[in-house]
């Protein structure tokens, strides 16, 4: 069965399918960057709320701001912006669920920069949500600044009505409300990254100060942007999950989103235009997310990492695979328990024995089969903000350095384009290009990957016991292969 409005009563009975009609659906909401995880998480938690019969006035209206979209937004269109969120355990009593949450999407690049500030400008968006990766905040990770040299920024600033950037958009529609003397909204990040609201705040006030001094003061003073933690492991929707999904369970949708059962999201509750009631379907609202967000980035994402590079060298593809071998297990867990759990707060609410193990079992899960690449991508990014954290608190604190020192030592063999079975591999990386060139050679690789105070800040190379722990790991690398590293890291 066709996945669109018509169809949705024909659906198989175990689908379960929206309570509300579509045409009762307001838009409350724009987000920028409608990918797999917004489907599997702001999205997701929107239409249970909207299935509770409340919240219809807080539908989600998306934008993109990248040519590569399209083929995405025109498979939505073509079913209604209905979409199907299919959960993957090892448990069979998993939910698959139509979305209807999303009601509209509009292309910077197709329907043109006017179009797209004008919609947030309109004043029943209330709240303007972001997912457009750690990349997206143009900021520069080794001073800390807003990069103003980026071409978008550029364009924007040469051509402030016409803004293709995502806070050239914000800071356009803001004026627009502004002068309109209709009020701000809320901006909003999902992103994965250490407090994303003020990281957020920052660029969307560094963009104006360039562009309008009086309006920066009119964000800084009016506009909120909460900080959040969100989490749920979303892989890459591949063909064989449309196949699975029509097969399976007889919907034919051109771009479902598959996901763990696991889902989370930590909030402050800091919004200038109201907010949905979010908290009746499970998120958790607090004053302070700082405790929540850092346990998740330094233990899932960091762990992530320690997982990632090691598993692909050895020639896993997939997250759960190197999860079965039960040296990568033993390796996180002691990563977990004597790196990092030592630099964490206590978490109000949070048992950290029991969110670890949690965290096992969600990379061991087979069914979602967790893609290596997904995880190994964009690793310049994520190092600053998963890893370099932990590694500066270990140099300080004087501790044992191996184990997170192997994590950067197997990434600069990762960035060498080859595992141990002699199979080569593309880096999924914007800077894929600089950094093989950091590992190229061995002679000086040491004071040129570290050096690059962007990715590890100004700690790291100067720490003579990491630079000599990164050293030995990766001879050991080299010599023993992962496996072998391994085993001597845990016989000691």
């Amino acid at each position: 069965m066709k996945l669109n409005e018509q169809n949705l009563p024909q659906l198989p009975v175990h689908v379960a399918r929206p309570s509300y009609t579509l045409e009762s659906v307001t838009a409350g909401i724009a987000h920028i960057g409608i990918g797999g995880f917004h489907r599997a998480h702001q999205a997701a938690y929107t239409d249970a709320l909207m299935n509770t019969g409340e919240g219809l006035d807080w539908g989600i209206f998306g934008i993109g701001t990248r040519a590569n979209e399209l083929s995405m937004r025109d498979a939505l269109a073509s079913q209604d912006y209905l979409y199907t969120l299919v959960e993957l355990d090892d448990r069979p009593d998993t939910e698959v669920r139509v979305v209807g949450s999303i009601r509209d999407m509009l292309l910077v690049t197709r329907d043109g920069p006017e179009a797209v500030v004008a919609r947030l400008a309109d004043p029943a968006i209330r709240i303007v949500s972001l997912t457009i990766t750690e990349g997206g905040y143009c900021l520069d990770d080794s001073t800390g600044q807003f990069n103003a040299s980026l071409p978008q920024i550029q364009h924007d600033l040469e051509n402030p009505c016409s803004p293709i950037s995502v806070f050239g958009l914000i800071c356009a529609a803001l004026a627009k409300r502004r002068g309109n003397g209709d009020g701000p909204f809320t901006v909003m990040s999902c992103d994965n990254l250490p407090h994303n609201g003020d990281v957020t705040r920052k660029a969307a006030l560094a963009f104006a100060n360039l562009v309008d001094a009086e309006l920066a003061g009119w964000i800084e003073r009016n506009v909120s942007f909460p900080n959040a933690m969100v989490d749920r492991i979303t892989p890459m929707t591949s063909v064989a999950h449309r196949q699975a999904l029509k097969q399976q369970h007889g919907v034919d949708d051109a771009w479902p989103v598959v996901c763990e059962p696991f889902v989370q999201w930590v909030l402050e509750d800091r919004f200038v235009a109201g907010r949905p009631a979010w908290e009746k379907v499970g998120v958790q609202f607090t004053n302070d997310v700082a405790p929540y967000e850092e346990m998740k980035i330094k233990l899932l994402n960091g762990s992530h990492l320690a997982l990632t590079y090691l598993g692909f060298l050895r020639g896993y593809r997939f997250v759960h695979e190197t999860m079965a071998d039960p040296l990568f297990v033993e390796y996180i867990r002691r990563y977990m328990d004597d790196d990092v759990t030592p630099q964490l707060a206590p978490v109000p609410g949070i048992d950290l024995t029991q969110y670890k193990q949690t965290l096992i079992d969600r990379f061991s899960n087979c069914a979602i089969a967790d893609q290596l690449e997904r995880v190994c991508s964009d690793g310049s990014s994520k190092f600053p903000k998963f890893t370099v954290p932990t590694l500066n608190r270990l140099i300080a604190d004087g501790a044992e350095l191996d184990r997170a020192a192997l994590v950067v030592a197997a990434w600069a063999m990762y960035l060498k384009g080859e595992d141990e079975n002699g199979t080569q591999y593309s880096i999924p990386d914007p800077r894929a290009e600089l950094c093989q060139s950091l590992v190229e050679e061995d002679e000086g690789l040491t004071e040129r990957l570290l050096g690059r105070e962007e990715i590890f800040g100004s700690q790291v190379p100067r720490s003579l016991a990491f630079r000599d722990a990164f050293e030995r790991n990766l001879l050991r690398l080299r010599t023993l292969g992962v496996s072998g590293t391994l085993d001597l890291l845990l016989t000691r």
